[in-house]
Parts: structure tokens; C-alpha cells; sequence
């Protein structure tokens, strides 16, 4: 078994423990086969096996057994590798991204410690250009390359990261200030599953469609393809800096695109990292590394990006301000975007649900990542029956959470709950909506400022009720540890319904529990936002068979799934002849030059014949044509 892939080899290993015995030789063939069925349909995830989900699942588990991918090995120093790996033990006393002392460099800062990393270079325009004529030279002979290719270069890059879990958490903990768990929940386990689901069902999304023709082309074949637009210009943000940049490069690469991603100067130290994981298991298979770039700078970087003639599409994620930015840059030349703008979703607490159960999702939904999640729950419904008990109850809940330093560095344990905020005007903006709030009538019952205990850039988990509409918070992106409560009187479906709706703009994700789940759902469809879970909270991440994307404020272009692997590529519409020799002839009433006397009459034959719904009509069009021929 130690030529097997890290999965299939560590699912063998559990399955002979399980069994008692050391090889599968020892193994009865009736059991063997049901093994083999069993893993097959792990990587596949197929509820319900058709013959043709059956055959690809055993092609695929044939492929990772019989096509084993090497590990790789990515240099690391001390300061990604261990907890205390920073040589500068003092904090600065405030983040500074751009040093007058070192112009062209981004300075790079651990957000919870305020411990100087180092520094990378702020591209300037040129740079940008000569990073993406690499990419695009790259890419020519990339997308010539088979799925069977492209996922043995996705599989490396799983195996590194499955072995190396915890050393990417922590560089991601330095980098943006969140525990490690939040990070191998946010971070690892979403790109580990994103390319499982890639890996196993990509190919089939990018097969060729074939469509119908109608009865007049029925001598015709036709059929969509999906092709690579050529290099992908992504602009990623800071909350989940490993995740954000490997989501794109894994459709990216495996549509035949290259990949250069603009990384927020918020977090930037890590990206050099992240990118040499890609590249490294590109070129351990034979291909170019320039297939995946990494551009590091400030706004100058990204307007360049969108503007570089060799980028053929844009993905970006981040505000709407900055959204309609890149929309604009895109426009000179009417390139392609795809704007994810953030979120303030909502998640409604029925008043039939049982309070026990719901509170670990409120929790999670409001303060993993320390509130900084495009589908973090911005807005918490809960039914006024239910109301006051739900408060009383997640109160101590939230004031015992443990803020502070993710990591065992510079004296402190790493064990805590939620970490730090990555921008410090972020913590501006949060305090901001907190006091408009508070002078409008609601109550702050804990949080509400700066931890004065902590030296990093830390805001308190907060907990507001009293939330009504008239509050900026109610309508503008808080993006913090902070829970915003408000109650839907008289336990009324219609009015949670329009408070969801009406009052802000944004429209991402979105949930609802209810003990009945006809209920929720019926809540959740009146919902405008892009994606819906009942009676749970961010599993779209875990299936990313879904599109992942919003609408109004939120922006539009998906994600994952089918829709986001096709938003890759362009789609070409394609028509071939069905019977070899049997081609399409312009009738000669109809060619150039046209018969000015059965020409027309001709055309109305045609129409009857194949439009019309009666059959005298259609008996009517053939005359027509038999006379007009």
C-alpha cells in the first residue's frame, strides 16, 4: 500500500485494522468487492448508484490506485513551521503596511501579536503584465492536457496539504489572527473538499452538452463545449487567505486556465507559501510552474489586473464599492467579472425550535473567524416566544469565549476561541455601527469595544438586541464577533420574512430552523438571497457540487458546482453534420437571388409545415412547398 495516494492508502490501512487482518489477500472476495464498491463511492459521493455512477466511480478509484501521486516537500522557515517561529519578539505598536523607509514593499504584520513577519513586494503595473504574459505563455501548452492530468496535479496538491494540515493552519493562524481550528475548518477542510469534488465530478461537467436540434436540423448534431478562456486575473481577500487563493486555482487549473491571484496586502505573507505548494506539484508532474502566479501590492496591483490584456476574465471577492471598481476597470474591454460582494445573512430561529440545539449554530455563525465570513450570520431572528429564554441562554455562552493569541508565541497558549481582526479600520467600522445602534435603542449586553486586555488587534464578541431596522447594522456588513438580535413579534412567518428581506440589500446566504422542515423551508424560498440551508449553517462550503454566489449587493457569477467550473470557460455553441454527406442546401426559392414570386409563399410553406399545430395546416405547408418548389 505505500504506493497508493495519502487517501486511498490511509482509508486501507483503517479498513485491514477494522477487518483484523494484514493484507488485503487475507480478505474474503465478497467483502473485498464491497470494500472497493464502498471506497469507490467515498471519492464520488453518489447517493444513489446508476451503472453509469458505478462504472465512474471504480474508473476513479481505479485511477488514484493505480496512478499514485509523490509527495512533495515546500520549504519552510521557522516562522511558518513553529508556533514561537518569529524572530522580532516585539509587537509594533500599530500596523503599517506601506514603510516610507522601504518603498516598492508591503510590510507584512502578525494582526494578533502586531509582530513584524518580514516584508514582499508591492508589483508595480509592469510587473503585473510580465507575471501574466508568464501565466499565458504557460497555459498554451496547459490546456492541452488531459482531465486524467490535471487531477493527478490536484491530487499532489491534496496530499500535501492532508499531510501538512496543521503547518498551513498555522501560517494562515500568523498571517490573519484566527485559531487553528477556525483555519482547518475555513481553510483546509473546504479546499480538501473542493478538490475531492473536482477530482471526482469535474470531468463530466465539462464534457461536451449535447442539445436538441428540432425537426428542421434533424440531420444535425449539437452540442456545447466548454473552453479555457486562458488566464484567470483573481483578486482575493484577507479573511481566509489559504482558501481564497487555492479555491480559484483549483477550477482554474483543472478547466485548463492559468491562474494569477492578486492577494490582499493584509495578508500577504503567506501567499508565497501557498503558491509554492501549486507550483511545486506542477512541476513535479512536468508541467510549467508560471501556470500560477501570485501578485502582491496595493490598489495600483489590482486596477493593473484588471486592465492586463492578457487576463481573460476577473474574479473578485470582496466590498461593493470595490466591486463596482473592477467592474468598471473590466468594462474598457468588456471582460468578463465575477463579483462576490459579502453578505449580511440572516439565520431565523422558529419558535418551535429547541434552544439547546440552535445555540451552537448561532455561535459558530457569529463568531467563527471572529465574524469575518462572507456567510457569517449577520442577522439573528429569533421568534419573540422564544426571544428572551434564547438571550438568557446564550449570553454566558458567548462571555465565555476565550479571546487571544492563536498561537503558543510570545508567552501565550494558543488556546482560545476567537482570534484577532486582520484590518485595524475594520475594528473602526465595527464600533461605528455598535454606537449608531446603541443610540438608536439597542442593548449592548456585552462586548461593544477594543479587548483592553489584549495587545493585537482584538474586538470583543459582542451581543446586541433590540435590532430594528432603522439601525445602520441592520443594513450595513459588520464583518465582526458580533451578534445582532432581533425579534419577530408575534411569532409571525410573514413578518420575519419581510424583516429579512426589507431591510437590507445584500443577498448571500441565508437559514432557517424550524422543528418542522416543511416550515423552514417554505420560510427559506421567500427568501431573497442566492443560497438556502434549512436546519443548518455553511454547508454549501462542504458541497461543492453547489454554486456559491449571491444577488443585489452581494453581486452575481457563481462558484463551485457546474456553474462555477463552466464560468471558467467560455461556452462555445457547436453544430456538425449527424450522416456523413448529408448537408444543409439553401432551397433555390429562397437563394440569392431571390424569386421574387415563390420566395415568400416558399418560406410560409416552411413555417406551416414545421410550426403549425393543426394538421391541415401542416398538409396546407407542404402544398405550398410542393407548388412553390
Amino acid at each position: 500500500m505505500s504506493g497508493c495516494s495519502a487517501v486511498v492508502a490511509s482509508a486501507g490501512e483503517i479498513l485491514l485494522g477494522a477487518l483484523g487482518v494484514e493484507s488485503f489477500s487475507d480478505v474474503p472476495p465478497a467483502t473485498l468487492v464491497l470494500l472497493v464498491l464502498s471506497s469507490a463511492f467515498i471519492l464520488r459521493s453518489v447517493p444513489l448508484p446508476s451503472p453509469s455512477d458505478l462504472f465512474g466511480a471504480v474508473s476513479l478509484l481505479s485511477e488514484y490506485l493505480l496512478h499514485p501521486v509523490p509527495a512533495i516537500a515546500v520549504e519552510c522557515d521557522p516562522s511558518i513551521s513553529e508556533d514561537d517561529g518569529v524572530e522580532d519578539k516585539v509587537g509594533a505598536s500599530k500596523i503599517d503596511l506601506a514603510d516610507e523607509s522601504q518603498p516598492g514593499r508591503v510590510q507584512c504584520y502578525d494582526p494578533s501579536t502586531l509582530q513584524r513577519l518580514g516584508s514582499v513586494r508591492a508589483m508595480t503595473a509592469r510587473d503585473v503584465n510580465e507575471s501574466c504574459a508568464r501565466a499565458s505563455k504557460a497555459q498554451a501548452s496547459w490546456s492541452a492536457t488531459t482531465f486524467a492530468q490535471r487531477r493527478l496535479v490536484l491530487r499532489t496538491i491534496q496530499r500535501y496539504v492532508v499531510s501538512n494540515a496543521e503547518r498551513i493552519c498555522r501560517a494562515s493562524s500568523r498571517d490573519s489572527g484566527k485559531p487553528k481550528v477556525d483555519a482547518l475548518l475555513g481553510e483546509v477542510m473546504t479546499t480538501c473538499e473542493k478538490i475531492r469534488c473536482i477530482n471526482a465530478n469535474g470531468e463530466g461537467w465539462l464534457r461536451p452538452e449535447f442539445r436538441p436540434v428540432g425537426p428542421m436540423m434533424m440531420h444535425k448534431t449539437a452540442y456545447v463545449e466548454y473552453v479555457p478562456f486562458g488566464v484567470l486575473g483573481v483578486i482575493a481577500p484577507w479573511n481566509y487567505p489559504f482558501h481564497n487563493m487555492l479555491n480559484h486555482v483549483i477550477s482554474g487549473l483543472f478547466s485548463g486556465n492559468a491562474v494569477v491571484t492578486k492577494v490582499s496586502e493584509h495578508t500577504s505573507w503567506s501567499a508565497d507559501y501557498f503558491s509554492r505548494i501549486c507550483r511545486e506539484a506542477l512541476r513535479v508532474h512536468g508541467h510549467d510552474p508560471e501556470l500560477v502566479q501570485v501578485i502582491t501590492g496595493f490598489g495600483e496591483a489590482g486596477a493593473a489586473l484588471v486592465d492586463c490584456s492578457h487576463v481573460d476574465k476577473v474574479i473578485f471577492t470582496g466590498s461593493p464599492g470595490v466591486g463596482r471598481k473592477v467592474m468598471e476597470g473590466a468594462s474598457k474591454n468588456l471582460k468578463p467579472v465575477i463579483l462576490e460582494l459579502g453578505g449580511k445573512d440572516p439565520m431565523v430561529f422558529c419558535d418551535d425550535v429547541k434552544i439547546k440545539d440552535v445555540i451552537p449554530w448561532a455561535m459558530r455563525g457569529c463568531f467563527q473567524n471572529s465574524g469575518q465570513n462572507c456567510c457569517g450570520v449577520e442577522r439573528l431572528f429569533v421568534y419573540e416566544s422564544i426571544h428572551d429564554e434564547f438571550l438568557d441562554k446564550i449570553l454566558p455562552k458567548v462571555k465565555a469565549l476565550r479571546q487571544g493569541v492563536p498561537l503558543a508565541t510570545c508567552g501565550n497558549t494558543g488556546d482560545v476561541d476567537c482570534g484577532s481582526m486582520i484590518m485595524e479600520g475594520q475594528m473602526d467600522i465595527v464600533q461605528e455601527l455598535i454606537d449608531d445602534a446603541v443610540q438608536k435603542g439597542a442593548t449592548l449586553h456585552c462586548g461593544g469595544r477594543r479587548n483592553p486586555a489584549l495587545k493585537g488587534q482584538f474586538y470583543e464578541p459582542t451581543v446586541l438586541s433590540g435590532v430594528t431596522p432603522s439601525m445602520r447594522i441592520s443594513r450595513e456588513e459588520v464583518f465582526g464577533p458580533v451578534m445582532c438580535i432581533v425579534e419577530v413579534p408575534n411569532d409571525d412567518d410573514d413578518a420575519c420574512v419581510a424583516l429579512v428581506n426589507d431591510t437590507c440589500e445584500f443577498g448571500l446566504g441565508s437559514s432557517v430552523y424550524s422543528a418542522r422542515g416543511d416550515r423552514s423551508a417554505k420560510i427559506g424560498s421567500r427568501i431573497r438571497a442566492g443560497m438556502f440551508t434549512s436546519n443548518d449553517f455553511g454547508v454549501n462550503y462542504l458541497i461543492q457540487s453547489l454554486p456559491f454566489g449571491g444577488v443585489k449587493e452581494s453581486g452575481f457569477g457563481r462558484f463551485a458546482g457546474p456553474e462555477g467550473l463552466r464560468g471558467c470557460c467560455l461556452e462555445r455553441a457547436v453544430v456538425k453534420d449527424r450522416i456523413p454527406g448529408v448537408r444543409t442546401t439553401i432551397p433555390s426559392p429562397i437563394d440569392y437571388p431571390i424569386d421574387i414570386n415563390k420566395g415568400l409563399p416558399f418560406g410560409i410553406g416552411l413555417i406551416k409545415l414545421f410550426y403549425d399545430e393543426s394538421l391541415w395546416g401542416k398538409i396546407m405547408g407542404i402544398l405550398g412547398l410542393i407548388k412553390n418548389g
